[in-house]
């Protein structure tokens, strides 16, 4: 049976940056939310081809200034602005180098805005990996300072859009930084209809990320997405994802962008999602994330379908306290708490 909840957004989005988020309600008791994926951004830093896919993806009227948009949604005020129409507590903003598929959104970037709103932001830092075998060195030492940073509690990796294998030791050394400083890895799994993306399943499955995982027991995994197949618009990898698991302790799975209305228009996607991994026992290692801010209401229409999702599959109020918040602090430490 499904329990009455609800959000409390702000009444006024754009004029109540300063108000208190309140979270998701069940029962009359408050759940708070930390989403942990979000990409903040420059219009001007997504290759063309790209530019033109997400203009089409917009909704209307958002897609007549697909520019403007961005400048306004993709900010760190605008982002701000979604967290509070969603009730969202914290969000963290990745950093991204994939200048052949979405564009570069810089370290810098991300340690800026997270320095904007400190109480607001926490922050997941990227490396370039295009010419690796001259700039290894380099680019590890540039990632251990950015996770040096205040606020900065993690690593992003999309190995499809940024076109390294994910099972090639030659990049291991990123998992042994993040695990010798104690930073998560959170890492893109499954197919994206993105251009110019390494579609070839050692890209994109996550069972090809088995041997770093075995390799780096100190190291925690997040496999964002859940292995979805985002060409076809199917489950994919998600059996996949439970497994590596239900085997392996330093494994958590996230389960942003699939169940949005593009992908999900009636939530069976994301239900089926929630429902095998409680089947699986799983639901101690998921972590909440939308991958939004995408158009203004993603964050928060993403939150209100994951909660759907979950209630449709029986989780209870602690189940869904995990998921929203309690699971990330656990891994990502006491600071997420903020």
């Amino acid at each position: 049976m499904l329990r009455r909840w609800w959000l409390i957004p702000c009444a006024l989005a754009l004029t109540c940056g300063d108000a208190e988020p309140v979270g998701v309600v069940i029962d009359g008791e408050r759940i708070p939310v930390i989403d942990m994926h979000l990409h903040p951004g420059d219009w001007d830093g997504v290759p063309p081809d790209t530019q033109e896919f997400l203009a089409e993806r917009f909704p209307w009227p958002f897609k007549l200034n697909p520019g403007r948009l961005a400048e306004t949604t993709l900010s760190a005020d605008g982002i701000v602005r979604e967290l509070d129409a969603a009730g969202v507590d914290v969000g963290v903003l990745f950093a991204v180098y994939a200048p052949r598929t979405v564009g570069i959104a810089s370290n810098s970037l991300v340690i800026s805005a997270v320095a904007e709103h400190p109480d607001r932001f926490l922050g997941l830092a990227s490396l370039r990996v295009d010419d690796w075998r001259s700039d290894a060195s380099k680019e590890l030492s540039r990632l251990e300072d950015a996770l040096g940073a205040p606020g900065m509690v993690g690593v992003k990796l999309a190995h499809a859009h940024m076109h390294f294998r994910m099972d090639d030791p030659e990049y291991f050394g990123i998992y042994e930084v993040a695990g010798r400083l104690g930073k998560p890895v959170y890492l893109h799994t499954g197919n994206s209809p993105f251009p110019g993306i390494a579609q070839a399943p050692e890209y994109t499955d996550p069972a090809y990320l088995e041997p770093a995982i075995a390799a780096f027991p100190q190291t925690i995994f997040i496999l964002g997405h859940l292995g979805y197949d985002f060409v076809r618009d199917e489950i994919g990898e998600l059996d996949t994802c439970i497994d590596l698991a239900r085997r392996y302790p330093n494994v958590y799975l996230e389960p942003s962008a699939l169940g949005s209305a593009g992908n999900d228009p009636d939530g069976e996607i994301l239900l089926t999602a929630f429902e095998r991994i409680k089947e699986g026992e799983v639901i101690d290692r998921v972590i909440y994330g939308s991958d939004g801010p995408q158009s203004p209401g993603f964050v928060s229409d993403y939150l209100q379908r994951t909660v759907t999702a979950m209630e449709g599959a029986e989780y209870d109020t602690e189940e869904i306290r995990a998921v929203l918040a309690g699971n990330f602090i656990k891994v990502f430490g006491a600071e997420a708490g903020r």
